[in-house]
């Protein structure tokens, strides 16, 4: 009596071949899309909100619903960098000028360089950087990596526990599958009493993400050198090059990116005349 084994490379290719049809489920599921929901609506897009959802496409195709009526409401395309440059004047969230090992954008962020107070605007600026940092992805790459830089963190001076939380439900809800690792760098004692609150809002997927980072861990060190080259990473972040936030410089380089999302979107198309 023989035991037949199943070969590992079969049962990828089974697994891969139930995956292309569980994305052709929800595309049928979805039903006919136009304009910028066809455009938004890749395979790959499909894949992050059925990874999302643990491959369930009725729960996948609720999720990818909801994000369609807030892409809808919000219009997070539409955002121009000179709308919200003034969040950004001290370089309290950046896209960074590396990338990581993997070729993923990087954005860096600086909560302790917080300097605006409407909740609303700072978030409208992140997602700005998150459309900005999903426009500079490498074909093929659809994740990104997060570096935080915790100097000069307050507890008084940064955002509150509500805009963390809206953060986290854009990100969580609307980008699914986008965050590949964010490294707290560094996070000084009473970060704590602003992470106890804000982790419980975090789904177990993007939990396992979050990695705490602290330079004086060996195991911590070999973390980042498995992510970065330590020639690229900011010495903020145990690299060896040095981080120069220049706002000017910065906001060149986004209102040419803003020309490359109009023209991704169509928006510099004019509409033809009835």
């Amino acid at each position: 009596m023989y035991l037949l084994r199943r070969h590992p490379q079969n049962h990828q290719e089974n697994d891969s071949s139930q995956k292309d049809a569980k994305v052709n489920e929800l595309r049928t599921a979805i039903g006919p899309l136009s304009g910028r929901s066809l455009k938004f609506c890749t395979d790959a897009c499909l894949r992050r909100y059925l990874e999302a959802r643990n491959w369930n496409v009725d729960k996948a195709k609720k999720m990818l619903e909801e994000t369609f009526k807030w892409r809808a409401a919000y219009k997070p395309e539409e955002i121009r960098w000179h709308e919200i440059a003034h969040e950004g004047e001290t370089g309290k969230v950046s896209r960074a000028d590396f990338r990581d090992r993997l070729g993923r954008t990087v954005l860096i962020m600086r909560p302790g360089m917080q300097n605006t107070t409407s909740g609303e605007d700072n978030v409208r600026h992140l997602v700005y950087l998150l459309e900005n940092a999903i426009l500079n992805l490498p074909e093929g790459q659809e994740q990104m990596s997060w570096l935080i830089d915790f100097t000069g963190f307050s507890l008084n001076s940064n955002l509150s526990v509500k805009t963390a939380r809206d953060i986290i439900n854009i990100l969580q809800n609307h980008y699914p599958e986008r965050l590949a690792v964010a490294f707290l760098y560094s996070p000084p004692r009473i970060f704590q009493a602003f992470w106890k609150p804000v982790k419980y809002f975090l789904d177990a997927k993007t939990f396992q993400k979050v990695k705490f980072v602290y330079p004086k861990s060996k195991d911590s060190v070999e973390l980042m050198k498995t992510y970065f080259d330590v020639e690229n990473l900011p010495s903020e972040f145990g690299g060896k090059a040095t981080l120069n936030y220049d706002h000017e410089e910065f906001s060149r380089l986004m209102a040419q990116d803003d020309v490359k999302t109009a023209k991704f979107w169509g928006f510099d198309e004019k509409p033809t005349a009835l």
